[in-house]
């Protein structure tokens, strides 16, 4: 298999958590949320290396953090090294870093670290289609809720059929060369898939999982907690013990 490298931008504060420790340094069941994404990432053999990009603050702790993550494929890889860098202020500037700390890749998997709960067979779907041929290919799901466009003033201009509207999650996989170019511009977009679609390059989609839900509100974390408790939904079992007194000196500084 040509190498798959997954990059988890880990850098934000996530401020809509309500948490003092930045978002992918929370934990969920005693496991920070950055930690049980890697554990995912490794888990699903279909991974060759793992970057993660943190704020300069947190490198040391996230090294410590990530340095016992072993080979979670029962032996049918060898071990997935995980290689710690400094993020920028902007998500887009932590993928560029991530790109750039990992210039060998032939593909590339974007996964954020909130996303903490992503089966690694989801994970395994979106790197199939990449090796397969495909050159970008999310995780998408059908939207349940009726959605409205409005306008400024918060008055509703339409109702798109949600049969043709589609959430979309991570691991969001590219091919290098494809990625690096949507990443050589300065133009905005909320994912990675939608600078891609500025390059004219179709963007295929696989059925998502609904456990793949990105850990954002207070409510999320009480969900992730839940599905936890009542069950081992760790993307990962039978990981090393985790400490994270590390990360909490750090945060503590």
């Amino acid at each position: 298999m040509r190498p798959v490298v997954a990059l988890v931008p880990a850098a934000g504060r996530g401020v809509r958590l309500g948490e003092p420790t930045p978002k992918a340094f929370v934990s969920v069941g005693g496991t920070p949320m950055v930690r049980l994404a890697v554990d995912g990432l490794i888990a699903s053999g279909a991974v060759h290396r793992v970057v993660v990009i943190v704020p300069a603050d947190l490198v040391d702790a996230a090294t410590s953090l990530l340095s016992t993550t072993t080979s979670l494929t029962g032996g049918s890889m060898p071990p997935v090294p995980v290689q710690v860098v400094v993020g920028g202020a902007e998500r887009t500037d932590s993928v560029r870093a991530g790109i750039t700390a990992a210039p060998d890749a032939a593909f590339y998997l974007v996964h954020d670290a909130a996303r903490a709960l992503t089966p690694p067979q989801l994970i395994a779907r979106v790197a199939g289609e990449l090796q397969a041929g495909s050159q970008a290919v999310v995780p998408a799901l059908p939207v349940v809720d009726t959605v409205k466009s409005v306008d400024d003033a918060g008055i509703v201009t339409g109702t798109p059929d949600r049969a043709h509207l589609r959430a979309i999650q991570t691991p969001q996989g590219f091919a290098a060369d494809l990625l690096r170019r949507a990443y050589a511009t300065d133009v905005g977009a909320t994912d990675d898939a939608g600078l891609v679609e500025r390059l004219g390059v179709a963007v295929h989609t696989v059925a998502g999982d609904p456990l793949a839900f990105k850990i954002t509100t207070p409510l999320d974390l009480r969900l992730a907690e839940a599905l936890l408790a009542e069950g081992d939904e760790s993307p990962a079992a039978g990981r090393p013990d985790v400490d994270v007194s590390s990360v909490e000196q750090a945060v503590a500084r």
